[in-house]
């Protein structure tokens, strides 16, 4: 039997973590869920996506804190308690350059989505992998008057130092073979995970996090009880303290189990 602890929060990522690898919710991760909250524990989702691509996940979980947009937009029941744009000159340098390589973008905020080309080969295969109902909303001037927290960046893995060398003021993170998230410089899971126990003042003991992605590395390697899953790439887990099975074999479960939050 698990003792009584103090309450902890425990945030976790989204796809590959929370979301098997068809994208579902296993059983097991939703019991595991339902005994955290049992056991008055504050449970969060911490991911690259937007609101408006897991908003049923959180309401099949009941959770109601997560940090999205990369670190970017981070919210507490109704309360927002972090916004941190991407400056409109960066947005217009960057739509300059991306353009003359022909490299599709995509804006993206807590609302939407927006893409600044249409029927572009390499976006489908990319958003079609996230399974999102949402369709992208074509604006390309959207950069120029709407808040962006996040770009999608299409561009091949080739192409990537010329972002980096380019762009000082942004962070590239591969998440695609196709395409890269950008977010301000500074930006992370990281970022946002300390704006979010600052204001629910929990101390650092007492924060979990799970991922399994490149976008999860600073925050597994912030958070002082970090778990990295069974299925993520090698670089991953040698950023977490512990690694749990993959996520297709009750990852999350035994995760929890094995650092003593659930029975």
């Amino acid at each position: 039997m698990v003792k009584k602890m103090n309450k902890k929060l425990i945030l976790f990522d989204i796809d590959g973590t929370l979301l098997d690898h068809n994208k579902e919710l296993p059983e097991s991760t939703k019991e595991a869920i339902a005994e955290l909250k049992r056991n008055g524990h504050v449970v969060a989702a911490a991911t690259g996506r937007s609101p408006f691509t897991f908003k049923s996940i959180l309401e099949e979980l009941d959770i109601h804190t997560f940090v999205s947009l990369n670190g970017q937009y981070a919210m507490h029941h109704d309360e927002v308690i972090h916004k941190n744009p991407i400056s409109t000159a960066v947005l217009e340098e960057l739509n300059n350059f991306a353009s003359a390589r022909n490299h599709p973008i995509i804006y993206v905020n807590h609302e939407d989505w927006y893409s600044n080309t249409e029927h572009h080969p390499r976006v489908k295969p990319a958003i079609d992998s996230l399974k999102i109902d949402q369709e992208l909303t074509y604006n390309p001037e959207f950069h120029r008057d709407g808040v962006v927290y996040q770009v999608l960046l299409f561009c091949p893995e080739e192409g990537e130092a010329d972002y980096s060398h380019a762009f000082d003021q942004l962070e590239f993170i591969r998440w695609h073979e196709y395409s890269m998230d950008v977010l301000p410089s500074g930006g992370s899971k990281a970022a946002g995970i300390d704006k979010l126990v600052n204001h629910l003042q929990f101390s650092a003991d007492d924060v979990y996090a799970f991922g399994d992605g490149l976008n999860d590395i600073k925050m597994l390697q912030s958070v002082k009880n970090s778990i990295a899953m069974g299925n993520a790439a090698d670089v991953v887990k040698e950023s977490a303290k512990f690694v749990t099975k993959d996520v297709q074999d009750d990852g999350i479960q035994h995760g929890l189990r094995m650092v003593g939050l659930i029975n």
